[in-house]
């Protein structure tokens, strides 16, 4: 489909070198990739890879609403910039606005990892979007700059003297970090250990199932909810094949499993994702967490990123940059400590199309939605 805005669905021939225009390009994320596409598709999304005349391209994943027909076009973390300006990449997404109005769709979601500082808010607000909710759980990132050549001891005298002392104890005391990464293959790289070749798959498989369980642990603790384990499971096998995607294990000298670190691939940015250690052996196997980052910050360094990104520290209802006694004060404290800078992003923003439908919609989604919290939490009594 295409009109006037010069949107059009790519055609299939043109998807062998998608990732090269929306992942591997500055600004860039995994989330714009055909594997993202494939993975949400197999959800119930339906997928709309989009080319634009001005030789860009945007993942939209469309959710149409309950009955009534219409729905939701999400474009995540996306338009990527791509070296474009802010206004330029605004132009994008008022193009792809056009585009969905025309295929049915009722508002349109994007949350492109764009700087505040960029202009990005203003220009969108001229193209008629507002900012609302994210859909991720921060706003904004963390980022630890990376100079270019960086070589390891210049890298490490950039961390906090605290943190550095723990990662050199750590690495004295014979802790090891297990690197699970197809772009690796079986050089891991100075500092890592490439995991047992046999049955690669089904070790795989336990590595995940392992953080997955560690992830839910966590979120327990501090009160957050993960996804189920086989989505989980099955994105993070489409991401390691697709090699957008490094896992780190950590292990201690004898072999036990102290806690792990996802990362992404993003354009410039490594992307620290998620991690999870294990509490009950903090005290006696310390610094596993940093060691973590230690070994992803010399990772992104010898792969030419430009930026070691730790992700972010805000929450819903708390969008500003942590302060002194601020709950999340602690963990920008702990990512400060490997050089981390406050990045303010512009986050998600929404334009709506057809505003009777597009209310109505919400309304009957979010009753569907409550319905089937309802029935996961029902059971008959016996």
């Amino acid at each position: 489909m295409s009109d006037p805005s010069g949107v059009r669905e790519a055609r299939p021939e043109a998807l062998a070198g998608w990732d090269d225009r929306t992942v591997r390009v500055p600004g860039g994320d995994v989330q714009q990739s055909r594997a993202w596409g494939e993975h949400r598709a197999r959800t119930g999304w339906r997928v709309h890879h989009l080319e634009l005349d001005d030789g860009s391209a945007v993942l939209a994943l469309g959710r149409p609403w309950p009955l009534l027909g219409g729905g939701r076009l999400y474009l995540p973390k996306g338009p990527v910039a791509a070296g474009a300006s802010a206004v330029a990449v605004a132009e994008r997404l008022a193009a792809v606005a056009a585009w969905a109005h025309e295929a049915g769709y009722d508002t349109i979601l994007a949350d492109a990892e764009m700087p505040t500082a960029t202009g990005y808010p203003a220009a969108l607000a001229a193209r008629g979007f507002r900012p609302v909710e994210e859909v991720g759980p921060s706003r904004h990132r963390v980022s630890a700059p990376i100079a270019t050549g960086a070589d390891d001891e210049r890298l490490l005298a950039t961390i906090g003297t605290t943190t550095r002392q723990m990662i050199v104890a750590a690495e004295r005391r014979g802790m090891r970090i297990v690197r699970r990464d197809a772009a690796a293959g079986t050089a891991p790289g100075p500092g890592f250990e490439a995991p047992v070749p046999e049955r690669s798959g089904e070790a795989a498989t336990a590595a995940f199932e392992r953080f997955h369980a560690l992830l839910a642990a966590t979120g327990e603790r501090r009160g957050f909810a993960i996804g189920p384990r086989p989505v989980a499971l099955a994105w993070w096998h489409a991401a390691l094949a697709a090699g957008f995607l490094a896992f780190l294990e950590a292990r201690s000298a004898d072999d036990t499993y102290l806690g792990a670190a996802l990362f992404y691939r993003n354009g410039e940015r490594l992307t620290y994702a998620h991690s999870g250690d294990v509490v009950a052996l903090r005290r006696t196997h310390p610094g596993a967490s940093r060691l973590l980052l230690w070994r992803a910050l010399q990772l992104a360094a010898r792969e030419g990123r430009s930026e070691l990104d730790l992700g972010g520290v805000d929450v819903a209802g708390a969008r500003s940059e942590p302060g002194p006694g601020d709950p999340m004060y602690g963990l920008l404290e702990f990512k400060r400590s490997f050089g981390g800078r406050w990045v303010e992003l512009s986050g998600a923003h929404e334009r709506v199309l057809r505003p009777a439908r597009a209310r109505a919609g919400a309304t009957i989604g979010r009753v569907a939605h409550g319905a089937r919290r309802l029935a996961r939490g029902w059971r008959p009594a016996r």
